[in-house]
């Protein structure tokens, strides 16, 4: 209608372990609505000189191009119009850069981008450089989250130890997404929302600060710490026009990819979000007013994330999803093999599928544990209860499946769920989406609705965040 102003335009971004995602969302009376998006590999592996193949990094470079690669295929009058942007990455790791030569802007053909200059590789989240040992030599962090290897403060302290060499040039430090932020909003102190922080270790979540007396007299570079905010306030505004999208758009403080994710599906405090792909996560909202534990307990299996608006997410992560029954597929495979005969995965993953709707029920009890678990790192699976009636490909597979869902409610149990007022879960991800006997077992051992179908997708969750925060 005449005279009414267009509808907002908000451009979410998530900068991942594997890929970029851009999503374009636009209000319409409905609600917001993803008119474009588009995702690019980075294959931005890169070898690490000073941790050898202990190291997990990533070439910057490499990800800005995906990123540059996403934004020139959306439609520039789209882009155009766009006022905020709201932007996701992979949490807990790690990029230095210089603060007055960290990109230069240059021309493309969709308008003026930046490029990389004065930076180092991404320590990501993988990284493995920081031994059991090495962790056990540091200070007590004062925070609710265990320190681990491949969370920033500890990158900082081994580089302090083992190199500290590498340091010297650098004078800022964040996270991928906090890196983009800043380059855009030309930021002369990098800033970091609550959520980023806490993923880095030593951050105390409960007022909101690094723990400066601690790192202080370990003699941890205080100066490369940055300034943290809460998730979604404004960090910024574009100080060039960027892909299209005109100088002056407002830039949201980058956030946990985690938390985008969760924010893009869950609709009421009172879901909670089942998502099962390569691994698994059982995520519910805290009440109001929670606060985490003081010092984390290293043999629980529920993490508590920094939510919004000071909310927490209590999170049973498990290491065994999806990874389980492809290892189990690939295992039937190379078994086939070896008797000579020749089948490919696909098929064998849709036949065990089909013989398992076809068994109600399995007396096996499979605990589905192969890749250990982050609280109890050294268990294996185990297979008990074994009867001669229950030996069949069906049965196998029915008690696989059941096992990774009562692997995760043993992780949070259903009557926590209950007590944190828990009505209806939302199915997600991979591992679910494909395999309808896993679909039962969830309806079987949960007593609450089950959605399938939430897409849950970080770029479109921080993008959200932006909308309703205009």
């Amino acid at each position: 209608m005449a005279g009414e102003p267009s509808p907002a335009h908000v451009l979410g971004i998530d900068l991942g372990t594997t890929s970029v995602k851009v999503a374009l969302l636009v209000g319409t009376e409905r609600g917001q609505v993803v008119a474009e998006s588009c995702s690019r590999e980075t294959q931005a592996h890169a070898r690490s000189l000073e941790a050898g193949p202990q190291g997990m990094e990533q070439n910057v470079q490499r990800i800005i191009r995906a990123l540059n690669e996403c934004l020139t295929a959306l439609p520039q009058q789209q882009l155009q119009k766009v006022t905020h942007i709201g932007i996701s990455g992979q949490m807990h790791g790690i990029v230095f850069w210089k603060r007055d030569k960290g990109c230069k802007w240059t021309e493309c053909g969709t308008g003026p981008t930046f490029e990389p200059q004065e930076v180092s590789h991404l320590i990501t989240w993988q990284d493995g450089r920081c031994s059991p040992t090495f962790l056990s030599s540091l200070p007590l962090p004062q925070s609710h989250i265990s320190l681990a290897t491949g969370f920033g403060c500890a990158t900082v302290f081994w580089f302090l130890k083992k190199s500290p060499d590498f340091l010297k040039p650098y004078d800022a430090a964040g996270t991928i997404h906090d890196y983009v932020v800043a380059m855009l909003c030309d930021l002369k102190k990098p800033l970091m929302s609550i959520q980023n922080a806490a993923s880095w270790g030593y951050f105390d979540s409960r007022n909101k600060s690094w723990n400066t007396d601690i790192l202080k007299k370990s003699g941890f570079p205080l100066h490369l710490l940055p300034e943290v905010r809460d998730p979604g306030s404004i960090a910024g505004r574009t100080i060039c026009a960027w892909h299209g999208i005109p100088k002056g758009a407002k830039v949201g403080i980058a956030l946990g990819d985690f938390q985008c994710s969760v924010y893009s599906c869950l609709t009421e405090r009172t879901d909670a979000v089942l998502n099962i792909s390569t691994s698994a996560q059982l995520t519910v909202s805290m009440p109001l007013g929670f606060q985490p534990p003081e010092t984390p307990d290293p043999s629980s299996a529920v993490t508590y994330f920094p939510f919004f608006n000071g909310d927490y997410l209590a999170v049973a992560a498990s290491l065994n999803g999806g990874n389980v029954l492809a290892t189990f597929v690939d295992m039937v495979a190379r078994w086939t093999g070896e008797l000579g005969l020749q089948v490919q995965e696909s098929d064998v993953y849709m036949k065990i599928i089909q013989a398992a709707l076809a068994q109600n029920d399995s007396k096996l009890s499979v605990h589905p544990t192969i890749f250990g678990e982050r609280h109890v790192p050294e268990q294996l699976a185990s297979v008990t209860n074994i009867a001669a009636s229950d030996l069949s490909l069906g049965h196998v597979t029915r008690a696989l499946c059941r096992g990774i869902v009562e692997n995760l409610c043993s992780m949070l149990s259903v009557q926590r769920m209950m007590e944190t007022g828990v009505r209806k879960i939302l199915g997600s991800g991979s591992a679910l989406a494909k395999n309808e006997v896993l679909r039962q077992e969830v309806e079987r051992i949960f007593p609450f609705s089950v959605v399938y179908g939430k897409d849950v997708d970080a770029a479109v969750g921080a993008a959200m965040v932006m909308f309703h925060r205009k």
